[in-house]
């Protein structure tokens, strides 16, 4: 498969992409509406950022939201902690075997013990870096991780556009995976995750997409199973084998 701009390689995603569906853009109002659609359509991941303030200058989702969505739902849950100290704040939450979590590269001195105690709850560990951040900086815990979640945007508010370069470095991380024998790291992208975004990220080896404003809770979208569909197909789907 050859990139349509560059005409270079790309090493393309081995299975069809998941679907992460970023909570802190689903109006409570419509949660009911939201989480049934969502069932039906067998959405992989809810996505849970959590914010404090400190580490981005915005605050989601709380212990409290978390728990209550807990009670409603059984789709596991994709954990993102953009806090300073992870490690404590992980221990607030409810993870449990099944779910997700990413934690920033970006402000940790912890790194290697938020591994262990992602490890311990029989989670999937995925580190978090931010657009300005060179992947190879995770080198030393490639062993011991999961995956990456690619931050395509800066991180704190949702509707912000995609930094292009974050193209190029998805496709080189997966590259490079591939190269150290690594093919098994999930890379996760978040941020602007249109659906022609999620195409381009998906040739480029991406394999998880959190879907926001820009397409699941687009103010302009009715329909929320119409835009999974559509988001599907972008993402290496057949239409024979949709849910």
């Amino acid at each position: 498969m050859a990139d349509p701009i560059s005409g270079a390689k790309v090493v393309p995603a081995r299975d069809p992409g998941k679907i992460s569906a970023s909570m802190m853009c689903a109006g409570l109002d419509k949660i009911f509406y939201y989480l049934t659609e969502f069932k039906e359509a067998k959405l992989e991941f809810l996505h849970i950022d959590v914010m404090d303030g400190q580490f981005v200058p915005n605050l989601a989702l709380g212990t409290d939201y978390a728990k209550s969505l807990r009670r409603i739902t059984d789709i596991p849950f994709d954990f993102h902690f953009l806090t300073m100290d992870p490690l404590e704040k992980m221990s607030w939450f409810d993870i449990r075997e099944g779910d997700q979590v990413a934690f920033h590269y970006e402000n940790n001195t912890h790194i290697a013990e938020c591994l262990q105690y992602l490890k311990r709850l029989s989670a999937t560990s995925l580190i978090a870096i931010n657009p300005e951040t060179d992947y190879r900086v995770l080198d030393p815990y490639l062993d011991d991780l999961d995956g990456v979640l690619a931050m395509t945007v800066h991180p704190g508010f949702a509707g912000k556009k995609l930094v292009p370069s974050t193209l190029d470095k998805v496709k080189e991380m997966r590259e490079y995976f591939h190269s150290i024998g690594k093919d098994d790291l999930i890379i996760e992208v978040d941020g602007n995750i249109t659906i022609e975004n999620a195409r381009k990220l998906y040739e480029r080896g991406a394999d998880i997409f959190v879907a926001g404003s820009s397409s699941l809770f687009h103010k302009g979208e009715t329909a929320v199973t119409d835009v999974i569909k559509k988001k599907r197909l972008a993402i290496g789907w057949k239409e024979e084998d949709l849910p």
